[in-house]
């Protein structure tokens, strides 16, 4: 058994439910980005590119094309940028990747911190308000260069329904009720969901309608890497449900993916738009 008196102070105070506020008092140079410097090339720090989402009839979707670029280069190629934080919640990256991949983890933790301490899980209100807060406390480094942007979404198990949130650099949070996307080719990726996008789809529908839209943004954004045919590397699918978070198995994203690349070799632009 520990004894309590062998902690420091700050570990024996009662204190809040947050654990990145624990983290700022107690450990600051533990939180994102801390000792992070832009006096370097901005050059040669990796980003992560395109994540789109789209709610269905029953839960939400997310997924994010698999490219990392350093400047003009690619980075890395089958790099993760769709992560679960809960049951109920997943969180997709753009911008810097170290600092984005850092800010997930303490935002798992901060959940987890939460519901331990409390009992309960965290609202999906108050999850999205989580997250903008640790947002918020990148600013300094997003003004010089070193920006996150992540897109949340969530199953409400209050409401029952799917929900996307996004931010800016200053944590400023907007709910999206039907899909958004983020990052380089997340322009492309909105104009091609809104001519896809329909309330009354199902899984399926709406995990097509994402890949289609990653496509859309790949064939536009040098900086998002569209399905790699040579080295089997997919777009990485999560969908969330009242069952709770589950990754899309790779081989059928493989052969959702197959079947989209199919459609292009016929209609190079993608399906049309419904008239009705």
């Amino acid at each position: 058994m520990i004894n309590s008196a062998m902690l420091p102070e700050g570990f024996r105070s009662v204190g809040g439910t947050s654990f990145a506020d624990f983290l700022a008092s107690q450990a600051p140079e533990t939180l994102p980005g801390a000792g992070q410097s832009t006096s370097g090339e901005l050059a040669g720090v990796t980003h992560g590119t395109t994540i789109v989402a789209a709610t269905f009839d029953g839960g939400v979707v997310m997924a994010g094309d698999r490219r990392a670029t350093m400047g003009n280069v690619i980075a890395q190629r089958d790099i993760q940028k769709v992560f679960p934080t809960d049951e109920y919640s997943c969180v997709g990256i753009a911008g810097t990747a170290g600092i984005a991949v850092e800010m997930t983890r303490l935002f798992q933790v901060e959940l987890e911190h939460y519901e331990k301490l409390e009992g309960t899980t965290l609202s999906t209100d108050g999850k999205a308000n989580r997250l903008a807060t640790l947002i918020r406390g990148n600013l300094g480094l997003a003004m010089q260069g070193l920006a996150v942007v992540p897109l949340f979404a969530a199953y409400d198990l209050n409401s029952g329904s799917g929900r996307i949130f996004a931010f800016d650099v200053t944590g400023n949070k907007n709910e999206e009720r039907t899909f958004h996307s983020v990052g380089s080719g997340s322009t492309f990726a909105r104009g091609s969901l809104k001519k896809l996008y329909s309330e009354d789809m199902d899984e399926r529908s709406a995990v097509t309608a994402v890949v289609q839209a990653l496509y859309d943004a790949a064939d536009d954004d040098t900086a998002t890497g569209g399905p790699d045919l040579t080295r089997r590397i997919f777009p990485l699918v999560s969908v969330i449900t009242a069952d709770g978070y589950r990754s899309w198995d790779e081989d059928e994203t493989a052969a959702l993916a197959d079947e989209v690349i199919a459609g292009r070799m016929n209609r190079p632009d993608g399906p049309p738009a419904s008239l009705l």
